[in-house]
């Protein structure tokens, strides 16, 4: 007798389950299409199903759907998957049938087992709580995946991504403000330009992550309507009519987040427009961070034969080859991570175009792409900031001697030289090696030389 494995039924027949498995028959058919990427769902999709579960478990129990031990008991199933206590019980690949319905039997049968085997009853008999009677009542593959996945990303946003940004703009913030008074060259074009302040430089970098910020909470809001009701194709058949707005009320109290109903159920499972919308948000706060790491991978550039204007935090040998080199490694981990979230955006796009009629079939990918995009992002931040920015320098000497050497201070000279004098000075300038300030002394008495060559007066506006 194999005591490895157990029998279940199905509506397709006989299924042969691992016997220690908390899956059943419907997720073992799943395996055996295969593993193509070898990944199961994510895990905060897959926590956020639970939640999900346990949310209308609870609803059907109050709208006595669900009898109280049996909503007591799954909903009680499902706080041990949030734990995490029950992660490698969901193998099934993230490529899997597009409604995500493989995962939500997964949890289905998940859930089920554990809740009877709480009451009394055995893992694969399906009874006393059955994964499509009891757990899945109200509810569809086709509705509760999608909410999953707006709310597994949601929750990913306020826990993960937006204090990663917020460590990385306060480090930025704290560096602006020490910065202020070093005077440097600036550069457009990567030539020379007018004379700028390092703080004004760095606070244009925590600017653009103040925008993150903002950008991050309309990502959020965008997913906050739920597809959850609409069941099989967004009329809602077979749930209770209030079944959507008890489980979304106790997913509110739970998470704190404004979640609400999806104002068109149809529009809700048919398209997932809300995730496109999010994911081209967190595309922009990549692109901010990738321009933040270039910059500080070209002012730091060096030590002897680049800009060198700041240092980085020195974190391993840069070299197999050259002894003494040291990279700036954690700004081409940060580029690299944005890379990848502007590559996801293009599945992001590309999946958010699957939706035919009543149904979008890519959601399993989407929920990858959107949830790794998040997780990426809010790692690769936090990395950039803890291990680059806070330790990061400033080489005052270097910035004195580019702020000196830069041509584009004859900018100030106009107004007393004329355009047409200075442009002739500065490539005078150039061609002999020596500053302006040494040729402009034979033009202007020194005094008004010194006025006009004033480099903090030039970083405002009117030179005051």
């Amino acid at each position: 007798m194999d005591t490895t494995h157990r029998t279940e039924q199905d509506s397709m027949g006989t299924v042969s389950v691992p016997a220690e498995a908390w899956w059943g028959a419907q997720t073992q058919r799943a395996l055996a299409v295969g593993a193509i990427s070898g990944r199961p769902m994510p895990r905060p999709l897959l926590h956020a199903l639970a939640r999900v579960k346990r949310a209308c478990a609870h609803a059907n129990g109050e709208l006595g759907l669900l009898s109280p031990d049996r909503a007591t008991a799954i909903a009680e199933a499902a706080r041990q998957v949030i734990s995490g206590q029950h992660d490698d019980q969901f193998p099934v690949d993230c490529y899997q049938t597009g409604s995500g319905t493989a995962s939500n039997m997964n949890m289905n049968e998940v859930l089920g087992n554990l809740a009877s085997v709480a009451l009394g009853g055995e893992r694969g008999t399906r009874s006393p709580v059955h994964p499509n009677d009891h757990v899945n009542l109200g509810q569809s593959s086709n509705d509760a995946v999608p909410t999953a996945l707006h709310l597994a990303a949601a929750l990913e946003i306020d826990h993960r991504l937006v204090p990663a940004l917020r460590a990385l703009h306060a480090a930025l913030l704290d560096k602006d403000l020490a910065w202020q008074p070093v005077l440097k060259a600036g550069r457009t074009h990567l030539m020379d330009a007018t004379p700028i302040r390092l703080g004004q430089e760095v606070g244009g970098w925590a600017a653009q992550v103040e925008h993150g910020l903002r950008r991050a909470s309309q990502a959020r809001e965008a997913l906050m309507e739920l597809a959850l009701g609409g069941t099989a194709v967004g009329t809602g058949l077979n749930r209770h009519e209030r079944l959507p707005a008890l489980a979304i009320e106790r997913l509110r109290q739970e998470t704190g987040l404004p979640l609400r109903e999806a104002a068109d159920h149809f529009e809700a499972q048919g398209a997932r427009d809300g995730v496109v919308e999010a994911h081209g948000l967190l595309e922009t706060i990549a692109t901010s961070l990738f321009k933040i790491a270039q910059d500080l991978r070209l002012l730091a550039s060096g030590p002897r034969t680049g800009l060198a204007e700041l240092r980085l935090p020195a974190l391993a040998p840069g070299s197999s080859i050259m002894p003494g080199k040291v990279n700036p490694v954690m700004c081409e981990v940060l580029t690299q991570a944005c890379a990848r979230v502007i590559g996801n955006g293009a599945t992001v796009r590309v999946a958010g175009m699957g939706g035919q009629l009543q149904l979008n079939v890519f959601v399993p990918v989407l929920a990858e792409a959107l949830l790794d995009s998040i997780g990426i992002l809010a790692q690769s931040s936090a990395a950039f900031t803890d291990q680059a920015v806070l330790g990061m320098e400033v080489n005052r000497e270097r910035c004195e001697d580019h702020l000196e050497q830069s041509l584009m201070s004859a900018t100030a000279l106009v107004p007393a030289l004329g355009y047409d004098r200075t442009a002739a000075l500065a490539k005078q300038a150039l061609a002999s090696g020596r500053t302006l300030r040494e040729l402009a002394r034979d033009l202007l008495p020194a005094e008004e030389l010194d006025r006009l060559l004033d480099y903090a007066a030039m970083t405002r506006p009117s030179g005051d």
